[in-house]
Order: structure tokens, then sequence, then C-alpha cells
């Protein structure tokens, strides 16, 4: 099958590979644009797993501030070159998340950043609410596990599904744009200020 230069334009455009990748993808799949997506997308998660670990002492404190100046987000946001913190991927990730930050509050970063007596008071909570629906131990238990992920999606960042499209999560979001950057990217930290906000003492 003949592979033609609007076919790999196509494929860029899903994928972010680059132009030879997507070639040699169609041409491997014989044109068919949802298995070469596939086999790209795969292929780069996989190379980004591996630059997971890599050191990341460069980037840009990024703010956003909501319209009615009565909501900002400051967020460092970090890679390993100063060349890819120039970039408007890059940038334009750094101003996704803080958009995020800014409408769902998460309280966490990771999972396993959520202190454990958080998580068995929230676990605690959910059985004996599911015990007080009168459900029987066993389904209770298998109820509770999956109020606990939600629990987890509405206060952990990388849990969240993206606010501009909720088939990806956060995490997910951050390792396409490893595979696409060629760089390990990572939160360092995040703030989130409201006007007339109570302030934990």
């Amino acid at each position: 099958m003949t592979i033609t230069a609007q076919m790999v334009k196509e494929l860029r455009e899903m994928t972010g590979a680059g132009p030879l990748d997507c070639k040699n993808a169609l041409a491997q799949f014989d044109g068919d644009m949802q298995k070469a997506a596939d086999f790209l997308r795969e292929k780069g998660l996989a190379k980004a797993a591996k630059k997971v670990g890599r050191v990341t002492n460069e980037g840009i404190i990024h703010v956003y501030l909501h319209h009615n100046n009565r909501l900002g987000v400051m967020l460092e946001l970090n890679c390993e070159t100063d060349f890819v913190a120039k970039t408007p991927q890059f940038r334009g990730l750094a101003n996704d998340i803080a958009l995020q930050i800014a409408n769902l509050n998460p309280q966490y970063l990771r999972r396993e950043d959520v202190p454990e007596a958080v998580i068995a008071a929230e676990r605690d909570l959910q059985l004996r609410r599911a015990m007080e629906e009168g459900k029987p131990q066993a389904v209770a238990e298998k109820i509770v596990e999956g109020r606990m992920a939600k629990f987890y999606e509405e206060i952990v960042l990388f849990e969240q599904p993206f606010i501009k499209d909720d088939s990806v999560t956060i995490g997910e979001m951050i390792s396409r744009a490893i595979a696409e950057l060629g760089e390990n990217i990572t939160i360092r930290r995040f703030a989130r200020f409201a006007v007339g906000e109570a302030q934990e003492e």
C-alpha cells in the first residue's frame, strides 16, 4: 500500500511521533491508522517509562490566574533541559495542569502521598456506609474498593481525569508528554489560592 504524506501528517497529529516513525508504522500495518497509532503510543510510553528516573533540574514556575483574580495556582514543572522547558508543548502542559488544579483542587500529587490515616478513615467511612445500606460483608468490601478508587480520583492530581479530555488522567498526560518531548517531566510542587478560603492552622 502507498503511504501518503497526508496519512503521515494525520498519524503525527494523533500520536505526536516523528514523521519517519509514523511512516514506518503505517507501512508495518498496511496503512491501518488505528493499529499504527496504538503501536506508536505503546512504543512512546515504553520509552517514557525508561526516562522516569532521570534527574529533572530544569523547568518553569507557571502561574495561572482565574479571570476574576479570585483564584490562582502556582506550579513548578520540571524537565531535564532548558531547551525543553522553553518549548510550547512544555508550557502548554504546565498551563493545562495548573487549570486542572484550579478547577478540581487536588490535595496530593500521587496516591502514595496520601497519609495512611486519611486512607484508613475514608475506608472505614465507606465500609460503614456500605454496611448501613444492608450489604453483606464480602459485597461491602468490593463496594469499598470501588469507592476508594473514586476517592483517590477526587483528591490525587495524577489520578484525576483531565478536565479537557476525561479519557486521559493527568498521570497519563504527563507520560505522553515525556514520550513526545523525550525527557523526564515531573511536578515538583503546586499551591492553589482562593480568596476567602479558610487557612489550616
